[in-house]
C-alpha cells in the first residue's frame, strides 16, 4: 500500500490484513469444529468463521477483503467472539472497522496496586489521587490532603466539593467552577445508565446541596480532561494547579488525576515550603 493511499484505503487493508492473521491462528478443534482433512492454509476458513459469527458467507468474505460495507457493533462482537479476540483486538477491530471501541465495563473496586501507590508518592509534593467512576477517592497523595485539605471523612470529590466548608472556603473560583462540576459527574453517569449509586448520589447531595440541586436541575453536560483549579492555602497562600485527568487503561472506571504548579504563579515554590514544613513537622 503506497504511503499516499487515501486514510480509508489504508485502514480497510489495516483491517484484511487483521482478520486474516486472527483466522489463521484460530483451528477448528479450538472451537469445536471438525477439520475436514488437509487444508491449504493454517486455520479457520472463511465460510467457518461465517457460520460461527452468524453472518453471511459473502458478508465476511467482504470484510476481510476490506470491501467498504456497513458494519454494525453487534455483528464485530460476533466475529470477535469467532476468532477468540481479547480486549484490545477487540477494540482494535472496532477501530479498523471505523467504529468507536465500546467503553470497558467497570469491575467490582480492587485494591491499588504498590505501583500505583509509589507513582502517587511520587508525584509530591505535587498533589495527586486516583478516583473511581462514582468520585470516590481510591487513593491519595499527602500533598492533595495537604493541599485541598481532604481528611479522614472525605470519601468523594463531588460530596466534598458540595458539602465542604472548609473546601468551599478555600476554592478560589467555587461559583464559577461548580457548573461545569456537575456538568463532568452528569456525563460520567449516563455513561452507567443501569448504575444505580450514581442516582443515591446524586439524591442524597440534592437533599443537603441546594446549588447542586439547582445546578443537576439544568441538565447541562460538559466534558475535558484538563482545568485550572486554584485555592488560597491557610498557610501557603494561592496555589494555582493545572489538573489533569488521565484514565487507567487497565482499571476501567478509574481516573489519575494529577496537578501540576502553574508556571509564573509561584506555586511551586510555595508548595515545596508548605510540604518540607508539614514533613519537619511530622518528623519532630
Amino acid at each position: 500500500m503506497s504511503a499516499t493511499s487515501a486514510p480509508g484505503d489504508r485502514r480497510r487493508a489495516e483491517l484484511r490484513d487483521f482478520l486474516r492473521t486472527r483466522r489463521a491462528r484460530v483451528t477448528p478443534a479450538d472451537v469445536g469444529m471438525p477439520s475436514g482433512g488437509r487444508r491449504r492454509t493454517p486455520g479457520l476458513r472463511r465460510e467457518e468463521v461465517a457460520v460461527l459469527a452468524g453472518v453471511g458467507v459473502s458478508w465476511y468474505t467482504w470484510l476481510e477483503q476490506g470491501r467498504d460495507i456497513k458494519v454494525s457493533e453487534d455483528v464485530l462482537d460476533a466475529v470477535s467472539r469467532a476468532l477468540r479476540l481479547d480486549g484490545a483486538e477487540r477494540e482494535h477491530l472496532y477501530l479498523l472497522a471505523g467504529l468507536n471501541p465500546p467503553r470497558a465495563a467497570a469491575g467490582p473496586a480492587v485494591p491499588i496496586t504498590p505501583e500505583l501507590r509509589r507513582l502517587l508518592d511520587a508525584w509530591s509534593p505535587r498533589p495527586a489521587y486516583i478516583r473511581d467512576r462514582h468520585w470516590n477517592l481510591a487513593a491519595i497523595n499527602d500533598a492533595a490532603r495537604a493541599v485541598f485539605g481532604y481528611g479522614d471523612d472525605d470519601h468523594n470529590c463531588l460530596v466534598t466539593f458540595f458539602t465542604s466548608v472548609r473546601y468551599r472556603d478555600q476554592h478560589m473560583h467555587w461559583e464559577a467552577a461548580a457548573p461545569d462540576v456537575v456538568g463532568r459527574f452528569r456525563a460520567d453517569a449516563a455513561r452507567y445508565p443501569d448504575d444505580p449509586e450514581f442516582g443515591r448520589i446524586v439524591a442524597d447531595l440534592t437533599a443537603v446541596s441546594p446549588e447542586f440541586a439547582e445546578l443537576w436541575a439544568r441538565h447541562e453536560v460538559s466534558t475535558g480532561a484538563q482545568a485550572i483549579k486554584s485555592v488560597r492555602h491557610p498557610e501557603a497562600g494561592e496555589l494555582v494547579f493545572e489538573s489533569t485527568l488521565l484514565p487507567l487503561a487497565d482499571r476501567p472506571g478509574q481516573d489519575l488525576v494529577l496537578h501540576n504548579p502553574r508556571p509564573g504563579t509561584g506555586t511551586m515554590e510555595r508548595l515545596e515550603r508548605l510540604m518540607t514544613r508539614l514533613r519537619l513537622a511530622a518528623a519532630s
